[in-house]
């Protein structure tokens, strides 16, 4: 039965090997160099804010996700829960596991008493929209984004 538990610094291949397998991934995302992925890690793991998860069968990984504690003036001081990341391993992908890591982290957020979980997924995705809406999720705003790394 799989499980999710808090990522360390040895999964971090295996969450980049995940995060590069599908087409938007694989062009961002790379095993060649590790080390701005685990100092990135490290950043993340520091922060009680942030919690870095994998699902692991039989000791493998097979599944990512990221889940940050957002607090904010909003909603009447409400923190929000952003779930980002969300990876099953292409030849696990079709036995619920996704569902079972996001029902996870829905339970997660309710026990970090925030108010809403949001999160973004890109518009060419379309398997992922049916399935976070599937998941009782609203596609009520438009999320925007504007890259730092340009010249």
């Amino acid at each position: 039965m799989p499980l999710i538990r808090r990522a360390v610094a040895a999964d971090v291949r295996a969450i980049v090997a995940l995060l590069a397998d599908d087409p938007l991934g694989a062009t961002r995302e790379s095993t060649a160099d590790l080390a701005p992925y685990k100092e990135a890690f490290a950043a993340v793991d520091a922060d009680p804010s942030e919690l870095l998860l994998v699902l692991v069968d039989d000791a493998e990984v097979i599944g990512t996700m990221q889940l940050s504690f957002l607090p904010g003036l909003s909603l009447g001081g409400a923190t929000r829960a952003q779930i980002e990341a969300v990876r099953v391993r292409d030849d696990r992908r079709g036995q619920g596991l996704g569902e079972q890591m996001v029902n996870w982290a829905v339970a997660e957020a309710r026990h970090h008493g925030c108010s809403l979980m949001q999160l973004t997924t890109n518009k060419s995705r379309g398997d992922a929209h049916r399935f976070y809406e599937r998941l009782g999720f609203v596609a009520s705003h438009e999320g925007m984004k504007l890259d730092l790394q340009e010249d």
